[in-house]
């Protein structure tokens, strides 16, 4: 019983030698995060641990840690999209009170149908956007950033990020109504 614990022991190390830097190349390119796929990886490494006796091989270890490490970054973003959920009368209300930013192609409005201000020369008002931006989670900033700034089309961003159009339409909708709602808290015009 002792010699299995010391193989199994030995061969989870060269798993780590072996492994580690494909892992966090993929958990990097997922979440464009050094400290969150180091964290990501870390994790798949110990879940990995833990259940070693399950490990039948059946497949190879490289794909069983990619297997978890997977359903890691699944979790990570899952979690992280839960701290910005919107009751239907937040969303209600945000349509009432922000509708005027985007037209109805969801570009931004020009800046002289915004109230003839001029919002995008203001720095005060670009501070205010960025840090909105900042606070969406990773890729829903992704999709804003190469959406509206760098004027990227929706199948690129798609394949970019591997999502379905249907899931870029919604996190573009949401990330919008966040960034209205942010927006509407911190500028006071």
């Amino acid at each position: 019983m002792e010699g299995t614990k010391v193989t199994t022991k030995v061969m989870f190390e060269n798993w780590v030698a072996q492994f580690s830097d494909e892992l966090y190349s993929w958990a990097f390119h997922k979440t464009s995060s050094k400290e969150t796929a180091e964290d990501l990886v870390q994790d798949t490494f110990v879940s990995a641990y833990h259940k070693i006796d399950s490990f039948q091989g059946k497949s190879q270890p490289k794909t069983w840690l990619f297997s978890i490490l997977n359903n890691k970054i699944i979790d990570y973003y899952r979690k992280k999209s839960k701290q910005f959920t919107i009751s239907a009368d937040d969303y209600n209300q945000q349509i009432k009170t922000t509708d005027g930013f985007f037209d109805e192609h969801d570009k931004w409005k020009k800046e002289s149908d915004l109230n003839e201000q001029h919002w995008l020369d203001n720095p005060e008002f670009n501070s205010i956007l960025l840090g909105c931006i900042k606070n969406l989670p990773e890729n829903w900033q992704f999709i804003i950033q190469s959406k509206y700034i760098l004027d990227k089309k929706s199948v690129d961003i798609c394949q970019g990020l591997q999502i379905t159009m249907s899931n870029y339409w919604q996190i573009s909708h949401r990330a919008k109504l966040l960034l209205k709602k942010c927006i509407e808290l911190n500028w006071v015009s």
